[in-house]
């Protein structure tokens, strides 16, 4: 059953999005490349976009999954919150969904306007693609779970990513795994398949502010062969044969398709969470 309170039901909740405009920006015939670059399987690289501007992340040969930073790029304390994107759009996004940010902010950073996995829907297995439920690969679970080091996990490729805009480890945040296939099972427990991108595949955004963003690409390839466990193959690095690299593209849109677009702007809380009236902050 479907609750009244609108607070209770995103689908229904008041956070107004222009489709017909999102729209037009992804047929955008006047679009110009602005910059183009392929970063190499198992690292990562940071890049800024303009507000109005649009990203898109791409398998140039054939399936691989990313993992996604996003920070406002004038104020990085503001940046990507997985958690809340969840509540707000879903677990698994696609066009017309928004990576809202972190509070005291609460805003779209950027706003999904292609998608060509987007019929992907559900599977027999009951996965989904472009996930947000699980969060990057990182040295400190596979210590635990191999007992070795290794420096190329998500976490750390993001790490070296954003250490040239002067950010650490602290700043990397949890992602969206674009191009990751993942789901629930029936005891309640996430699992991950195969990315089910081809060569060509691709996703785009819309910067809703001047942004930085950092991409990963993925240790484990396009995720067909096990990370950990009892089953995954011995000998050598059998991973590395389903490694390959991700392109990304950033474009500037025409003046026609933007001069309906206007950033986002909410009335946000104004409060002092009570810390006057607690005598915690003085008039």
């Amino acid at each position: 059953m479907v609750s009244s309170n609108p607070l209770l039901n995103a689908a229904y909740a008041p956070l107004p999005i222009d489709k017909l405009f999102y729209d037009r920006a992804a047929l955008d015939e006047g679009r110009t490349i602005i910059d183009s670059f392929v970063i190499p399987i198992r690292s990562g690289r940071a890049w800024k976009v303009a507000a109005g501007h649009v990203f898109r992340i791409s398998t140039p040969e054939g399936p691989q999954v990313g993992d996604l930073n996003l920070w406002n790029a004038n104020d990085t304390r503001e940046h990507m919150w997985a958690a809340r994107t969840r509540q707000l759009q879903a677990a698994h996004v696609s066009v017309h969904d928004r990576l809202w940010s972190n509070l005291p902010f609460l805003r779209p950073l950027v706003t999904i306007v292609s998608d060509t996995l987007k019929d992907y829907g559900v599977d027999e297995d009951g996965g989904r693609v472009h996930d947000l439920l699980g969060t990057r690969c990182d040295p400190y679970v596979n210590k635990y779970m191999t007992g070795m080091d290794f420096d190329l996990h998500c976490h750390s490729n993001l790490i070296r990513a954003v250490a040239p805009y002067g950010l650490t480890e602290f700043d990397v945040h949890d992602v969206l795994n674009v191009f990751q296939c993942t789901g629930l099972n029936s005891q309640d427990q996430y699992f991950m398949k195969a990315c089910p991108a081809e060569k060509g595949s691709y996703i785009e955004f819309f910067a809703e502010m001047d942004i930085l963003a950092a991409l990963s690409t993925c240790p484990g390839g396009d995720l067909s062969i096990r990370m950990w466990g009892d089953d995954v193959p011995e000998g050598g690095d059998p991973m590395l044969s389903v490694c390959r690299p991700l392109q990304v593209d950033v474009f500037k849109l025409s003046d026609d398709t933007l001069k309906s677009w206007e950033p986002f702007n909410s009335d946000t809380y104004h409060g002092d969470h009570g810390l006057k009236a607690a005598g915690l902050r003085g008039n």
